[in-house]
């Protein structure tokens, strides 16, 4: 997760954390992430933030997002830290897709009434 991008993120005129999607779109914008991360309902989020600024907002918001997708990162970390094991998941992908694809095109020769064999050498 990219905290500066969060903290950079475009919000409006004025410093008061106030959701008003006509007003402040950008502010409301990041209480909506918030909230849905966080469980915390907006009026919860105005109350917190009342006289502070977008500065302090913004951080928090920050680390509700990395707080939330911690989980995610680090089992993305897991995973390409093993590269044998990703390369036995590429290979067993690459089975299922030629089983199914097999299939897929036995059944289109089937209802096409043509034989996969007459396709051979052409």
């Amino acid at each position: 997760i990219n905290v500066k991008k969060i903290k950079s993120a475009v919000t409006d005129a004025g410093k008061e954390v106030k959701f008003d999607e006509k007003e402040k779109p950008g502010i409301s914008n990041l209480m909506t992430i918030h909230s849905a991360l966080s469980g915390k309902a907006i009026v919860e989020i105005e109350n917190e933030f009342a006289g502070k600024g977008y500065g302090d907002f913004k951080s928090a918001v920050a680390e509700v997002v990395t707080s939330y997708f911690a989980p995610v990162k680090k089992r993305t970390e897991e995973l390409l830290s093993d590269e044998a094991h990703l390369l036995k998941i590429l290979e067993q992908g690459r089975e299922k897709a030629r089983a199914v694809a097999a299939q897929t095109l036995a059944n289109t020769y089937s209802a096409l009434g043509l034989v996969p064999s007459s396709f051979k050498g052409k």
